[in-house]
């Protein structure tokens, strides 16, 4: 009998170690969707976009800026009919069934906003020419922040039911300017945006950008920009062809919530230029959203596209949350970002996470600068589950050892001898 069990247990030890094993792989396996960091510097993946991708319907791509001889953005005579594959990065589908960000003004501040575009109509108010858009980038930002869906097209924006408010920040060819960015902060708070995107990273304007950002933020506006430049101009560039690797104003203000992109493949395109300091991270390349003219799509990658999708999460959840402060606004896309290196967007958990809204010291509310969070969770969760995963594998191998030891004896305590049963004499 006893090496009957001997030889049950030692079937059993192996087949419990790689029951353990598999649960050990689980939290790896099955964590959050996100794709799995390549090779640093490795080139984007195709972008998806549920059967139509980018690549594959040929979308025109978004310029940055215009030479002098230019003519302006065209429409776009190619439609992306499924999704980008940032709305499903993003889980938009689930955000969206919480709130679409109705009643809130997002300003947007960039080549400006053609209002009539399709998912975008009825919902733009200009200011001061912001309704001529020569380059498209201003266009193509709003939409998404907050493009509609529309018949033929599954291409939706991040808060569908907001409203846009277009200033200009550059020239007619997409050159920015400190002053018309300053301007454009100030007076978009004082129009009553609740969020307020800027298109632009400078390399100057420190004074007069965190002066106005101090503006938006006595308003309780949210200011949303990106930590490194779409392109850098070949003016700007080193002797050597290396890229500046900033500050980028208004993004280094501490009150301004910084963006850095990412593509499908879950890190940037290669020779991006380096982003200065990002607090968050979001879809950035290959996405695809509306042009300046017709109803058609544009393909484009940046920086400022990820802060664009970021302006549009941060009108989410001051549609769902009003009683938030701007600054509480920040804190919680930002202790609701899915950890990593640089947090990444998680809108749905941004608006289901509860937030705190007691900070340790009440009098010095934190800033929208906030340390990146290590990647702490998963970590101590695979300790624990390896614990408890060695614990049952040492008590069977105990019990491999003691049970046919415990029979032997007729389970009396060692030094004892064993009890005659009626059977034994």
């Amino acid at each position: 009998m006893r090496n009957v069990m001997k030889s049950r247990c030692a079937r059993l030890v192996p087949a419990v170690t790689v029951a353990v094993a598999v649960a050990f792989a689980l939290p790896v396996v099955c964590g959050p969707a996100f794709a799995a960091p390549a090779a640093p510097g490795a080139p984007d993946a195709p972008s998806a976009a549920s059967g139509d991708e980018p690549g594959t319907t040929l979308l025109p791509p978004l310029p940055v800026r215009l030479g002098e001889d230019n003519p302006c953005t065209g429409a776009s005579d190619r439609t992306a009919t499924g999704a980008a594959w940032s709305q499903t990065t993003l889980g938009l589908a689930r955000a969206q069934r919480i709130t679409r960000g109705d009643g809130v003004t997002v300003a947007v501040i960039d080549t400006g906003v053609a209002p009539g575009v399709p998912g975008l109509s009825g919902r733009v108010t200009a200011l001061d020419g912001a309704d001529g858009d020569c380059v498209g980038h201003g266009t193509f930002a709003a939409g998404l922040i907050a493009a509609a869906p529309r018949t033929g097209s599954g291409i939706t924006g991040v808060a569908p039911g907001a409203g846009v408010l277009a200033l200009k920040g550059t020239d007619d060819r997409g050159v920015p300017s400190v002053e018309r960015v300053a301007l454009g902060i100030r007076e978009a708070a004082d129009r009553g945006a609740e969020v307020i995107y800027v298109g632009q990273a400078l390399r100057t304007g420190r004074a007069e950008l965190t002066g106005a950002v101090a503006h938006a933020t006595r308003r309780d506006a949210l200011v949303v920009a990106p930590a490194a430049p779409d392109a850098v101009p070949r003016e700007e560039k080193g002797p050597d062809g290396g890229m500046p690797e900033g500050p980028y104003w208004p993004a280094a203000v501490p009150d301004v919530l910084a963006v850095v992109d990412f593509g499908p493949n879950g890190v940037r395109q290669k020779n991006a230029p380096p982003a200065h300091e990002p607090d968050l991270a979001a879809p950035g390349s290959g996405m695809v959203s509306v042009g300046p003219r017709g109803s058609g799509h544009y393909i484009g990658s940046g920086a400022s596209l990820a802060a664009a999708g970021t302006a549009g999460a941060a009108a989410l959840v001051r549609a769902y949350r009003p009683e938030l402060t701007a600054r509480e606004v920040s804190r919680q896309l930002l202790a609701a970002a899915y950890p990593s290196d640089t947090p990444r967007l998680d809108p749905y958990a941004a608006l289901t996470v509860v937030p705190d809204r007691h900070p340790a010291s009440p009098a010095e509310p934190a800033p929208a600068h906030l340390p990146a969070p290590a990647d702490a969770t998963p970590h101590r969760r695979s300790l624990t589950v390896a614990a408890v995963g060695l614990a049952i594998v040492l008590l069977l191998g105990a019990t491999a050892a003691v049970v046919p030891r415990g029979r032997a004896r007729k389970w009396n305590p060692p030094g004892t001898r064993p009890r005659s049963s009626p059977t034994d004499r």
